[in-house]
């Protein structure tokens, strides 16, 4: 069972692309698989919805959990224009070094709020609760079997959290939009067209991505630079 993160960082990029100055995003990537690529793209494609002008940066530490490598990482793509930043890794150490260096972040899991008030722009959270709450009862009751979940907004595994009183009114009812959307079915964040960060057609205009797709995905959109680790 998994939680469709990249709703998350989709709704973060919506938040990003508003109150991003400096049109320049970055991303503390960990490890090269299509889920941290997908979140990636997810998010640039989030603030490119409101503010076709961003670009994002990516530094990659290759690791889930290394908050002195985090930091150095954050650091870096501060230094290299990003005023708003986002990460695939498990700690706390973006957001606590952009609140040290004045510039506004994500928390990623679970809510950050308390680890950089002053940076915390919204904490794109995972709730697996639902999840348990069924699979422990079908367990119970003698009817659980295997197979896969993939689960997000819709069922409650996924959220944004704790948007900072200073994000627009216009966005946050954005947010609530796209939530409603990925609740009733209405609204899917990777309908084509898509195109990867060379120009080339990778998803079809009105084509929405099947999980099939979704779980390959091992490229850069338009907009993200540089290159996929070992690509």
């Amino acid at each position: 069972y998994d939680s469709r993160t990249y709703e998350g960082a989709y709704m973060a990029g919506v938040i990003a692309g508003k109150m991003t100055k400096s049109n320049t995003l970055g991303v503390v990537a960990s490890i090269p698989i299509p889920e941290v690529v997908r979140n990636i793209n997810s998010f640039t494609m989030g603030a490119q919805s409101v503010n076709p002008k961003v670009k994002t940066k990516v530094v990659w530490v290759n690791e889930w959990f290394n908050p002195p490598k985090e930091t150095e990482a954050a650091t870096s793509l501060i230094n290299g224009g990003a005023d708003v930043l986002m990460q695939n890794t498990d700690s706390s150490a973006v957001l606590q070094t952009a609140e040290k260096l004045g510039k506004r972040a994500f928390g990623w899991d679970s809510d950050m709020t308390a680890y950089g008030p002053k940076a915390h722009l919204g904490s794109a959270v995972i709730n697996w609760g639902p999840y348990y709450i069924k699979a422990v009862g079908e367990a119970l009751e003698g009817k659980w079997s295997t197979g896969q979940s993939w689960w997000g907004v819709k069922e409650g595994a996924i959220d944004m959290v704790n948007v900072a009183a200073d994000v627009p009114e216009d966005t946050k009812k954005k947010i609530d939009e796209i939530k409603a959307g990925l609740k009733d079915g209405s609204f899917s964040i990777w309908k084509g067209p898509i195109v990867d960060q060379s120009g080339k057609e990778v998803l079809a205009k009105g084509t929405v991505a099947d999980d099939k797709f979704l779980g390959g995905v091992m490229f850069y959109v338009k907009g993200v630079e540089g290159k996929i680790p070992g690509k």
